[in-house]
């Protein structure tokens, strides 16, 4: 059964309009079960926002540096009003791999992070340009050139949204298992990573002692090991 009212002229009446008819009428009908079941469900739908999204008004990118991007967006609210500074970073994608050896250890690489001035341990990872390589082809590449191990085949974890807010990058994870030592680290200019090896046995009490805290990272752990 379906009830659509319509108003003077032949104008459909709006959404509430036509659900508070609606709902007179499953009273009527069904008054026994009116306060038990329909009305709560009535007044989650009243309660319920149509979100929209927003609008470009204008864009111009305001930073365009190899190793830094930004564009400022002129954006237009669904409430009507205008931001004019709205600031997104223009980031590659990342791919990021939970490494495991035959032996159950999870390799993860400890480097500086400049922005904190502190060292961090993290699982390898690195950026990409999805145009130009695939995700699983460079979370392969980025695991034997910051730890010296290679993995036969990867499967696929998740892809997930870093700060969709700003960024307007993915983190594509995956797990490799039975990884082996093959070679030496092949590290770029700006890059002196320490590689560990720790059980898996010890890596929650790690998280939750704050000794492994990068989002992405332990995002994965908890994903891979579950």
């Amino acid at each position: 059964m379906c009830i659509i009212a319509v108003g003077r002229g032949g104008a459909k009446l709006s959404l509430s309009a036509n659900l508070s008819l609606f709902f007179r009428f499953v009273i009527l009908r069904y008054k026994h079960y009116f306060f038990v079941i329909i009305f709560p469900v009535y007044l989650l739908i009243l309660v319920m926002k149509n979100l929209e999204k927003w609008q470009t008004v204008n864009s111009r990118m305001v930073i365009n540096h190899p190793w830094c991007q930004v564009r400022r967006d002129e954006i237009k609210l669904p409430n009507g009003n205008i931001i004019d500074d709205y600031f997104v970073y223009i980031k590659p994608d990342v791919a990021m791999v939970l490494p495991i050896t035959e032996s159950g250890e999870i390799i993860f690489v400890r480097q500086y992070r400049h922005a904190f001035h502190d060292f961090f341990i993290e699982l390898p990872a690195g950026h990409f340009e999805p145009t130009q390589e695939t995700a699983e082809t460079a979370a392969m590449r980025e695991l034997t050139e910051e730890t010296g191990y290679v993995a036969s085949n990867m499967q696929k974890i998740a892809t997930l949204y870093d700060k969709p807010g700003k960024d307007t990058n993915q983190i594509h994870l995956f797990l490799a298992e039975n990884v082996i030592k093959a070679e030496e680290q092949q590290l770029d200019l700006t890059e002196e990573i320490e590689v560990l090896l720790i059980p898996q046995a010890e890596v929650f009490t790690k998280i939750h002692q704050g000794e492994i805290s990068v989002a992405g990272t332990v995002a994965a752990l908890f994903m891979g090991l579950k």
